[in-house]
């Protein structure tokens, strides 16, 4: 028994029926098909778990909820969505008198009291559209959860097919996503969740179902189901881990990962706890990239009702982290339901926090606390959250420091550590950590203001689960030439930074810095870094993703001599780069122009988060290493020495998910390798076992020289030497060689291993490709052009769009552009075949596919087309499509089992397009439309049909017997069974008019109910609704078989 979708699709109903859920299968409902709820037990639910309220109340509840504000599908989900979690507002009248009232769509206090229902096959109509979503989770009859599942046994379709078909629902029946929570992709291997707004990359796994990390790497698909989705977690999910991030321009649904869910319900344990003992909240160590910022307002928003109004303090060690996380907080209030505020100064910090009865979310920099007599607050709900929780500022021991004034005397100061102020100040407040890195080891104070670690979710398992991406190193100092005793004093900056603990070492290091200043800033120097950065940036950085990079400058005078060189080098550049740093009063005047203002920051931070934007390259210095995030940002270029957790802050700008990015690059002009080995040894053990060596020269480059063996050693027999400073003209018929070469029907196995070897050889490449040679750059390239047409040729177009030859022609030039920078245009295939659409069916086609040098290419075009063409033929004829299914399979297996040449094959698929062609011709010459025609087919299926009847007879029943099916098909008949009994009885009766013989009964109906039900089926489909042959032409135009189109949606 094969494992289809549908067998997928009763195995996920089985599922949830043991986690309590009812089955209802919807083609047996009797219901509102333009209606997106299950109407009668949404009223039932409401009256039950309201049943104090009078009915006007709740009428007035579903009226609402019907009929949401004007507005795009996201603002209506928006209000749905305040609904569900909140409630909805609503006015009645007793005795005159109005009152108001919350009616309550969930009951999130009893699970018992709501009803969960799991509904396959709910046929949906708007607009004209008739579509069938796979499966839909209904809570008290809102259309909470909707799963699209796709085929485990099918390599042609994944989860990125369920998506894109997501995509194309929310485009064709939007009603039904103005009440939807969660969306669902599965394909019973890979099984993710996600929201309306999510991107694929955005769907996540759900990799446990009690909170323990370990063995998550490969996990079972009912992991994912029951994790998510038992009852009551699922109703915690729907209220507490749901939120919209609005920034005023756009709204963007953020669902919870599963390790910031259990993370934050393991920090509100130990808040409770805390409060009422030591204090102490504990330490939140979730690596960066992986939602931290989104962790503390998940956080903050439950610890609202743990704590019973709770006053939270969010604080920082710097101005702008205390902006961006402001910001953050700012874009959820609505989740939080309350408006944060930013202390802005010392006395506003005391007015907000002094006499405080409750709730507030105050912002604040640690330097805003200041010693007083007298506790700001005394409260014990006050939870103090610290971002950055390890900076070097929390000391509780007062230290007495010794200096000279400035007549040579020696005088005393008390110093007293910033974690004793701010503990003076709010004395019973319990403190909370959040960091991206992990506690260095000797790093008492952390411990002692927060307690030990809550939860550790480190580098590896959010690589693993696709949260963020690894980083990668390469270093360049070698090229800046600099002299030993320069190198010498790079590497004793270090162990300074490393030790900056006493007045002697602190002064000690002023004075080196000041060295490091007057050596990383000479001009000879700036010369040398900033012509390798233009070389390294144009060669194997500026056609990667969107060319994003970051240049880390030691100061500010040395981040202006890199700019203006960079532009003395490139005067074009003036728009692809800027300068992030804090300005001074004393600056020089030129600088002020650079610099800019505040606003003027905030704009570059809006062109550098745009991926379409000309601005490309961004100089900083402190600003944006913590808490700026670019997802595309891909490369940084490090020019200042670093260490421990606030290198570890900074490399991790480049380690956020997009798109197919492989990776981050560090790019080292001061020696950071010593340093990141030190700070790695603070993470987990498997974090230093797999990234504790991030060197592109000992871990990306050896893998990439070692896979481009593998894929020559594939190619073992063909000779593709000539493509290294061969013409266009020799560089594409070596491409298209290789690819005929790949395809060899006598060696199967090659392909599919020269597509994971090559995938693997593109990867490693994007990572090292500043370290190959020539001679291996011009490999890699024409290996991946071969993988690339191999795999065009086999699978046809990206995301299931039309095959294009002249689509394939584009993506080789660009790849080869990017690669090995290649001049001239190649051309893999004759313009004649190389249009957007061409004939299938036209001969001179056929005939210059025949002709092919590369037999293997064209046995494999053909196939393709083939099968297509019959796959479209079959939504409008059974029978017909069957006869040449069976037909292309046989053949194909003996061309695979070496039974007849590729010139045979081709010969017999040349052969059966001319059959095709005179199908079409022969329905013509019958006065049939192709609808009737399939039904003639249908029932001319016995082969003594024919000879049974007058053809002018069989043409009449063919007739009325399409008019009748065409009246009677309801909604989802062909799923009703008593419907389908109906139409069965139809049929017989028509047949019995025209005595059809008897003996061939069974046969003509199942063939007619069979081409009945792919007649309504195709109506249900997200590709055209008309017939395949009224779309074609008398040149009979291929149109290849798309699986569904994604949308670019304006929300």
């Amino acid at each position: 028994m094969i494992f289809t979708e549908d067998t997928f699709e009763q195995a996920i109903i089985e599922l949830f029926e043991t986690m309590g859920y009812l089955h209802l299968y919807a083609p047996e409902l009797e219901r509102d098909y333009a209606s997106p709820f299950l109407d009668s037990i949404l009223y039932d639910s409401l009256f039950r778990i309201n049943k104090n309220l009078p009915s006007e109340a709740i009428e007035e509840s579903i009226s609402k909820l019907k009929n949401l504000d004007t507005g795009s599908l996201i603002q209506k989900n928006i209000i749905f969505m305040d609904y569900l979690q909140n409630g909805i507002t609503v006015k009645f009248y007793i005795k005159g008198e109005e009152r108001p009232a919350l009616v309550r769509l969930l009951d999130y206090e009893n699970i018992q009291n709501n009803t969960f229902y799991i509904v396959n096959q709910f046929t949906f109509l708007e607009n004209g559209n008739n579509r069938r979503p796979d499966i839909i989770l209904f809570i008290n009859g809102l259309p909470l959860v909707l799963m699209e599942l796709k085929s485990p046994s099918k390599d042609e379709v994944s989860v990125e097919n369920a998506y894109l078909q997501i995509r194309n629902y929310m485009q064709d029946i939007p009603s039904l996503f103005y009440y939807n929570a969660i969306c669902v992709i599965s394909d019973l291997s890979t099984n993710k969740a996600g929201t309306i707004t999510s991107g694929l990359d955005r769907f996540m796994e759900w990799k446990t179902k009690d909170g323990d990390y370990e063995d998550t790497a490969s996990v079972q698909f009912d992991t994912f189901y029951e994790g998510m989705f038992q009852k009551e977690r699922l109703l915690d999910i729907l209220k507490n881990f749901i939120l919209f991030s609005d920034d005023g321009q756009k709204s963007i649904k953020i669902l919870a990962g599963y390790h910031q869910y259990f993370a934050v319900h393991k920090a509100i344990e130990k808040a409770k706890i805390a409060t009422e003992t030591d204090g102490k909240g504990g330490v939140f160590w979730h690596t960066q990239g992986s939602g931290k910022s989104l962790s503390m307002v998940f956080y903050a928003h439950l610890l609202q009702k743990a704590l019973d109004s709770p006053t939270i303090v969010v604080m920082t060690d710097r101005i702008d982290l205390d902006d961006q996380l402001y910001t953050q907080f700012s874009k959820c209030a609505p989740f939080l339901r309350q408006t944060p505020v930013q202390a802005e100064s010392k006395e506003h910090l005391k007015e907000l926090l002094d006499g405080r009865v409750a709730n507030g979310i105050i912002f604040t920099t640690m330097f805003k606390f200041e010693r007083d007599e007298r506790p700001l607050s005394e409260r014990r709900n006050i939870v103090v959250m610290a971002d950055e929780a390890h900076r070097g500022q929390y000391g509780f021991e007062e230290k007495l420091i010794i200096k000279e004034n400035e007549q040579g005397e020696k005088e005393a100061y008390t110093v007293i550590g910033n974690a004793r102020i701010i503990h003076d100040a709010l004395p019973n407040a319990t403190f909370i950590g959040f960091t991206g890195t992990p506690i260095s080891a000797k790093d008492r104070n952390t411990r002692e203001v927060f307690g030990d670690y809550i939860d550790i979710y480190d580098m590896t398992q959010a690589v693993e689960d696709g949260a963020t991406r690894p980083v990668y190193y390469e270093s360049r100092v070698v090229h800046l030439k600099l002299d030993k005793h320069t190198l010498e004093l790079i590497d004793s900056t270090y162990d300074i930074l490393e030790q900056q603990s006493d007045a002697a070492t602190i002064e000690k290091s002023k004075k080196m810095l000041g060295q490091m200043e007057s050596v990383l800033g000479a001009d000879a120097t700036i010369q040398s870094l900033c012509e390798d950065i233009v070389a390294h940036y144009e060669k194997y950085r500026a056609n990667l993703l969107t060319g994003k990079a970051m240049i880390v400058a030691y100061s500010r005078a040395i981040a202006i001599k890199i700019y203006r060189k960079l532009l003395e080098l490139r005067p074009t550049w003036e728009e692809k780069i800027g300068v992030v740093m804090t300005g001074g009063n004393n600056d020089p005047e030129d600088w002020k122009k650079i610099v800019g203002t505040k606003a003027y920051k905030e704009e570059l931070a809006r062109k550098f988060k745009d991926n379409k934007d000309s601005m490309k390259i961004v100089i900083v210095v402190d600003m944006w290493l913590t808490g700026f995030d670019v997802p595309s940002l891909a490369t940084m270029y490090v020019y200042k020495p670093m260490h421990g957790y606030n290198l570890m802050q900074a490399i991790a700008r480049v380690n956020r998910v997009f798109q197919d990015k492989e990776g981050g690059l560090i790019v080292d002009y001061v020696g950071i390798a010593s340093a990141l080995k030190e700070a790695m040894k603070e993470y987990t053990k498997r974090d230093q076992s797999r990234y504790g060596d991030m060197n592109i020269a000992d871990v990306a480059y050896p893998k990439f020289q070692e896979k481009l063996q593998v894929c020559k050693d594939l190619l073992h027999g063909f000779d593709f030497s000539g493509f290294i400073n061969g013409s266009p003209l020799t560089m594409a018929k070596l491409v298209t060689g290789g690819a005929n070469f790949v395809l060899d029907a006598n060696t199967p196995e090659r392909k599919d291993l020269f597509l994971k070897e090559a995938m693997l050889l593109k990867q490693s490449h994007s990572l090292c490709s500043s370290m190959t040679t020539e001679q291996e750059r011009h490999e890699a390239a024409y290996m991946e052009a071969v993988r690339s047409t191999v795999i065009k040729v086999t699978y046809g177009g990206t995301k299931g769009k039309t095959l294009s030859l002249k689509e394939i022609n584009s993506q080789i030039n660009d790849l080869l552009k990017a690669s090995i920078q290649s001049e001239g245009v190649i051309s893999l295939f004759d313009s004649k075949i190389a249009g957007e659409k061409f004939s299938l069916f036209e001969p001179a086609i056929l005939e210059e596919i025949a002709k092919m040098k590369e037999k293997n290419i064209a046995v494999e075009i053909l196939k393709k087309l083939m099968a297509e063409q019959v796959s479209l033929y079959k939504r409008t004829n059974v029978v017909q499509s069957q006869k040449f299914s069976e037909k292309i399979t046989k053949l194909m297996n003996a061309y695979y089992n070496g039974l007849i040449t590729n010139e045979e094959v081709i010969k017999e698929l040349l052969k059966t397009a001319k059959e095709i062609t005179e199908l079409y011709k022969n329905g013509k010459r019958l006065g049939l439309t192709p609808e009737e025609l399939a039904f003639y087919d249908a029932l001319t299926k016995p082969e003594n049909i024919v000879d049974f009847y007058k053809n002018n007879e069989l043409i009449a029943l063919t007739k009325e017997l399409t008019e009748m099916l065409r009246k009677n098909r309801t909604i989802d008949w062909q799923k009703k069974e008593t419907a389908r009994a109906s139409m069965r009885k139809m049929v017989k009766r028509l047949l019995k008019k025209y005595k059809y013989p008897p003996e061939d009964y069974d046969m003509a109906i199942n063939t007619v109910i069979s081409q009945c039900e792919m007649w309504v089926d195709n109506d249900t489909e997200s590709v055209t609704e008309n017939m395949i042959y009224e779309e074609m032409s008398d040149t009979m135009e291929l149109k290849v078989a798309e699986e569904l189109v994604s949308y670019n949606i304006d929300f």
